[in-house]
């Protein structure tokens, strides 16, 4: 019977209530009912027994297929299958459809979702030995020249202090992969206390001064802002942010610029922001701008020596505040990175 075909079913089916219906109209005709009356307990005999045939195979050559699709379905899902009756009062063909269109839609989203991150993780590791590259390539050179033999006592030690340089970026890209791995993973931990915000850019700046007089700019507050103002966050986390966005604002200024930071209550929050006056940002590189190893131009950063993860860290660090960077940017006038950080609540 389970091989039988929908068509052979319906014609079995048909034949056994018509044989019935003959075999009552002539059971009843010899108890010797009046017509009206065999043709009415005919008509309920005949009810009875379809319903009792098209449930049965209704049951056994449908709802049991219909069972077998759900349970392959939640296996897959890895759900628990509780019940495994079948209630004929529920619209169980339309339940079917339903999920298996709605297991269809996640299973697409889940092959999209793991297609843009095969495609990530490619292009990951793509940019990563492209970046670790080119200061090892750089390293073995010098080496294998100093080794050669060098006489010269002021070339060799331009060779070494250029291969220290190459030995110095290799150690800020690891350095920099390691904070965005942990923070993607949750392992970066913060230790978060109350700290004055101008401070600590004037950290910065103190830090950055060499740097940025050698790109003849000028690091200054704008007048009034970041006045004594607490915050409550990791302050060697917001350092790294600060460093960052100030390094990549003298990086893309132009000679005799400003790289400004300005500082304003929003109530229970406080913005930070630091400005340039340099090149800008083109609209199109602006949804790219936070990626890993992503570069508005190029041969400018890696002359600088940039890792291409520093507006990236800036990203992460500030979302495991549970905060967000914004960026206004105006193509040849300069360009303006901001974030918030809580205040420190007043004991």
């Amino acid at each position: 019977m389970k091989n039988l075909s929908p068509a052979k079913l319906i014609a079995l089916s048909s034949l056994a209530v018509s044989v019935t219906g003959i075999a009552a109209m002539l059971f009843l005709e010899n108890l010797g009912y009046p017509l009206g009356l065999r043709l009415l307990l005919a008509g309920l005999i005949l009810f009875f027994v379809s319903d009792v045939i098209f449930s049965i195979l209704v049951r056994k050559f449908l709802f049991e297929k219909i069972k077998l699709i759900y349970k392959i379905i939640r296996r897959v899902k890895g759900e628990k299958i509780l019940d495994d009756k079948i209630d004929l009062n529920k619209n169980v063909l339309q339940e079917t459809e339903n999920e298996v269109l709605n297991w269809q839609r996640k299973q697409s989203k889940e092959i999209k979702q793991l297609k843009k991150m095969e495609k990530f993780r490619r292009q990951y590791v793509g940019n990563v030995s492209h970046e670790l590259k080119t200061p090892i390539f750089n390293i073995q050179g010098y080496l294998e020249t100093l080794l050669a033999g060098v006489e010269d006592e002021h070339l060799r030690r331009n060779f070494l202090q250029k291969a220290m340089q190459n030995v110095e970026r290799l150690n800020v890209i690891v350095r920099d992969l390691d904070i965005i791995s942990r923070s993607e993973t949750g392992d970066l931990k913060l230790e978060k206390q109350p700290f004055n915000i101008k401070r600590l850019i004037e950290e910065v700046y103190a830090h950055l001064e060499m740097q940025a007089q050698n790109a003849r700019v000028e690091l200054t507050f704008k007048p009034g802002k970041c006045e004594g103002y607490i915050v409550y966050a990791d302050r060697e986390r917001i350092r790294q942010v600060l460093q960052n966005l100030v390094v990549n604002a003298i990086h893309y200024n132009v000679e005799h610029g400003k790289v400004t930071a300005s500082c304003y209550d929003m109530g229970e929050m406080i913005l930070v922001e630091i400005s340039d006056t340099g090149i800008g940002i083109k609209q199109k590189h602006l949804p790219h701008l936070f990626e890993r190893f992503y570069r508005v131009d190029k041969m400018r950063s890696r002359e600088k020596g940039g890792s291409g993860l520093g507006l990236s860290i800036v990203k992460h660090l500030l979302e495991a505040h549970g905060q967000s960077v914004h960026v206004r940017s105006k193509y040849g006038k300069g360009s303006t990175f901001g974030f918030m950080l809580p205040k420190a609540l007043a004991k």
